[in-house]
C-alpha cells in the first residue's frame, strides 16, 4: 500500500538552552526541583511585572547560528503569541515570529551511503510553558510552573525529510551539534530536546498534501513509531475516499497510535504582535565576532581529523564522536600517552564502553581512570602482556583493584618475550612434526597457525604470539 505514496516531513525542534536562569526572569533554569520552586512574580504573570531579556540566551542562539550555517540577524523582535493554556499564567507566550534571530540554515545528514542537505527555515527564541499534571488525583489536575519561562530555541526545518530514518538521522545530528557547542544538554527524557513532526503524504512527485502535526515527541523510538503509524493512517484515510484534516496530533506511547487533539491553528489565529514590554534585539557585529571563536570543533570536523590524523576507521570514529563525552575521554588518553591512537580507539569502543554499559556507568566517569587505562594499553602496546591478557585484567583495573603493572605481576601474567626461551619452546614443539613441517614447506600456511597455537600452549598463553610467529617462520624457512 505504501509503495504508491511518499511522506513529506518538516520538524519543529524545541531545544532547551543551558543557562543558569530563565529567558526573562532570574528564576533558576534547572530540572528536578520540587513543584513551583523555581517561580517568581514574572514567571507567574503577576500584574506590573516586566520581563528582562537574559542575553546569555542570545549568545547561545548566535553560537547555534554558526554551527547550523544560519544567517544571524542583527535585528530581531519578541512578540506575544496569544493562546490559553492553564499552565501559561500570562495568557500568552513570548516568542519571535516575523523577525527571528536566525534564518536560512542547513545541516547535512547521513542518507544511506550519501549525505543529504536538510534546509532549516528559521530558529527563534521563545519561553516554555508550565506543566499540567493529571496522574496525582483522579478528580483534580495540578499545575507546576517551574518550566514557565525556560528558554527555548525552536529550530524549524523545511519539509525536506522523506522517511523516519532521515528524521532520526536529522534529530541525532542536531542533538549532537547542540551538545558539542554546549547550547543544550540533549536530555530528551527530561524534555530538554523534543520535536513536533509535521507529516503529509502525496503521490510520488505530486503536490504537497495536508499536514498533521504530531506534538512533543521526546525519544528517537517514539519519533520513529509515530511517523510510521501516521504515514499508514493517512494512506488509509485517502485510499478509503476520505480527506486528511489539518490536525494537531498526540502520540500514545502505550498503543503506538496517533490521535487528533485539536484542529491545527494557523499563524493568524495566535494574533501575534510585538511585545510592548521588550525592546527589539539589536546585536552588533563585534558581539557576533566574539562568539565565533568559542564554537570549538564540531562533530564532522572531529570525524575528519580522527580519520586523517589518527588513521582510525570511519565506523569506529563515528562511535567515538557520537557523544561529546566520548571524545573528551579519547583525547585525554591520546594526549597523555605514546600508545597509538588507533589502539586506544579500538579498545575504547570495544571492551571499555562494554564495561561502562554493563555497570550502568556514565562515560564521563572514565575521565578519572584514563591514566590507568593508558598504562594498561602501554603494556599491551609494548608486548609486556598479550591483548587477551589485557582484556582479562581490564575490569580489575577499572574497578580500582590496583595498577595494571601490579595486577600483572601479582597474577604472573607477564608475556614471555625472551628469544632464547621461546626458541627452546619452538624446537621442542617441532619435534616429531616431520609431516606437518613438510606440509608447510609444501605451501600449506594453515600449519603455521597450528605450530603457533602449540607454542602458546607450551607457554600457558604467556608467549609473545608476534615473536613466536616470527621465530617459527625463520625456523621453518631454513
Amino acid at each position: 500500500m505504501s509503495n504508491n505514496w511518499e511522506m513529506v516531513i518538516g520538524l519543529e525542534v524545541h531545544a532547551q538552552l543551558k543557562t543558569s536562569s530563565k529567558l526573562f526572569s532570574s528564576s533558576p533554569n534547572q530540572f528536578g526541583s520540587e513543584p513551583n520552586e523555581n517561580v517568581n512574580f514574572i514567571d507567574s504573570g503577576m500584574p506590573g511585572m516586566l520581563p528582562v531579556l537574559n542575553f546569555a540566551c542570545i549568545e547561545k542562539a548566535i553560537k547555534t547560528g554558526f554551527a547550523l550555517n544560519f544567517t544571524i540577524n542583527k535585528y530581531s523582535v519578541f512578540e506575544r503569541k496569544n493562546y490559553f493554556y492553564p499552565d501559561l499564567p500570562q495568557g500568552y507566550q513570548i516568542s519571535q515570529f516575523e523577525f527571528p534571530i536566525l534564518t536560512e540554515g542547513f545541516i547535512n545528514i547521513d542518507n544511506g551511503q550519501d549525505q543529504k542537505k536538510i534546509r532549516i527555515e528559521r530558529a527563534h527564541l521563545e519561553q516554555d510553558a508550565g506543566k499540567s499534571i493529571h496522574d496525582i488525583d483522579p478528580k483534580y489536575s495540578f499545575i507546576d510552573l517551574n518550566r514557565v519561562g525556560t528558554p527555548l530555541l525552536e529550530i524549524v526545518s523545511y519539509p525536506d525529510l522523506t522517511s523516519a530514518d532521515e528524521v532520526v538521522s536529522y534529530m541525532s545530528s542536531l542533538r549532537q551539534i547542540l551538545m558539542y557547542i554546549d547550547v543544550c544538554d540533549g536530555n530528551m527524557q527530561e524534555g530538554s530536546l523534543r520535536a513536533d513532526v509535521n507529516l503529509s503524504i502525496r503521490k510520488p512527485g505530486g503536490d504537497l498534501g495536508t499536514r498533521c502535526e504530531i506534538k512533543n515527541l521526546n525519544s528517537f523510538k517514539f519519533i520513529r513509531q509515530a511517523i510510521e503509524f501516521e504515514f499508514q493512517r493517512q494512506i488509509g484515510v485517502l485510499e478509503s475516499g476520505g480527506q486528511i484534516e489539518q490536525n494537531t496530533m498526540l502520540f500514545d506511547t502505550n498503543t503506538g497510535e496517533t490521535r487528533a487533539m485539536r484542529s491545527k491553528e494557523f499563524s493568524h489565529d495566535y494574533r501575534y504582535f510585538p511585545d510592548p514590554d521588550l525592546l527589539p534585539v539589536n546585536i552588533t557585529q563585534e558581539q557576533i565576532d566574539n562568539i565565533q571563536p568559542t564554537l570549538g570543533e564540531l562533530p564532522n570536523q572531529k570525524l575528519d581529523r580522527y580519520i586523517s590524523e589518527f588513521k582510525i576507521e570511519k565506523d569506529i570514529s563515528k562511535i567515538i564522536i557520537s557523544e561529546k563525552e566520548n571524545t573528551e575521554v579519547f583525547e585525554q588518553m591520546v594526549n597523555h600517552t605514546e600508545v597509538p591512537p588507533k589502539l586506544i580507539a579500538s579498545w575504547l569502543v570495544g571492551d571499555i564502553f562494554a564495561f561502562v554499559k554493563e555497570n550502568n556507568l556514565d562515560v564521563s566517569s572514565l575521565m578519572k581512570k584514563t591514566k590507568v587505562i593508558v598504562e594498561l594499553l602501554k603494556l599491551v602496546s609494548d608486548d609486556v602482556i598479550s591483548n587477551k591478557v589485557g582484556k582479562e585484567i581490564l575490569p580489575k583495573v577499572l574497578k580500582g583493584e590496583g595498577s595494571p603493572s601490579e595486577i600483572v605481576k601479582k597474577m604472573g601474567l607477564e608475556q614471555v618475550s625472551d628469544t632464547s626461551e621461546l626458541e627452546k619452546i619452538i624446537n621442542e614443539s617441532l619435534q616429531d612434526e616431520e609431516d606437518n613441517i613438510a606440509k608447510f614447506q609444501g605451501g600449506s600456511d594453515r600449519v603455521l597457525g597450528y605450530f603457533v597455537g602449540k607454542c602458546l600452549k607450551a607457554t600457558k598463553g604467556k608467549g609473545n604470539p608476534k615473536l613466536i610467529n616470527k621465530l617459527l617462520l625463520e625456523k621453518l624457512q631454513k
